[in-house]
């Protein structure tokens, strides 16, 4: 085993034996790594072992078993998160998502960053919905998919009223519109989200505004994404999905 510290966001817990926990920890420096914490009672670590909470873990790595926390301190929460059933959904979901992008033991500090600076900005109050399509969007080349928003797949223009084409993986310009009779027949407003999205920097979050109903239409199509390529299902979208049934009836 080797020592190591490194700040590391804690991703879930599970029960193991009596008084023990598995705690699955992405961690800047070493990647994912499922860490053994003993009787979980009686331990220091039980506050710091929940689910979004962020720190700086003094850890013994295993790269054939089970890793160990020594120690940790700079305890981060996510008060306004937590707080909020809605941003609690969507974060989960996105965590969710960077635990399956990558494998466990793989280093990744981009991808560590790039969920650490969402987590801060939903905690900011910024819009949990669209720093969730974005992060969606900026992910799935983490899954190997690779997809151009930003000009025709068959002639190159850009700039123009695009529809999406599974049978290309990509846009088409009106000219070529024709070359698939199955397109997916967007609202042209809908890809020029996503072009901004996988190049937009956090310092330009402040200015966009998407109304109600273009959220719905994204989120419609980045499903179909990720049902097309990646056949993903998981439980934290689920959830978020069944959430927004409960929102409407409530409204």
């Amino acid at each position: 085993m080797q020592t190591k510290e490194s700040r590391g966001l804690v991703l879930f817990n599970r029960n193991y034996r009596e008084d023990d926990k598995l705690v699955k920890i992405f961690t800047e420096t070493a990647g994912k790594r499922m860490f053994f914490v003993k009787h979980i009672s009686h331990s220091k670590l039980a506050s710091v072992i929940q689910p979004l909470t962020l720190a700086d873990f003094l850890m013994k790595i295993n790269d054939s078993g089970l890793s160990y926390i020594d120690d940790v301190k700079e305890v981060q929460t996510f008060k306004t998160i937590n707080a909020d059933i809605f941003r609690l959904s969507y974060a989960s979901y996105i965590v969710a998502l960077a635990d399956a992008a990558i494998e466990d033991g793989r280093h990744d500090a981009p991808l560590f960053a790039f969920l650490v600076k969402t987590l801060e900005l939903m905690e900011q109050g910024l819009d949990y919905e669209i720093l969730t399509n974005i992060f969606e969007i900026q992910i799935l080349d983490r899954f190997g998919i690779q997809l151009n928003f930003h000009d025709c797949a068959l002639c190159h223009c850009a700039g123009l009223p695009f529809d999406f084409s599974y049978k290309y993986s990509g846009l088409l310009c009106p000219q070529h519109y024709e070359k698939d009779s199955y397109r997916s027949h967007l609202d042209p407003n809908v890809p020029y989200l996503l072009d901004r999205f996988q190049s937009i920097s956090f310092e330009d979050l402040q200015t966009i505004s998407v109304k109600p109903e273009m959220k719905q239409r994204l989120r419609r199509f980045i499903d179909g994404i990720y049902d097309n390529y990646l056949g993903l299902h998981l439980r934290s979208k689920k959830f978020i999905d069944d959430l927004s049934k409960w929102g409407d009836i409530m409204k």
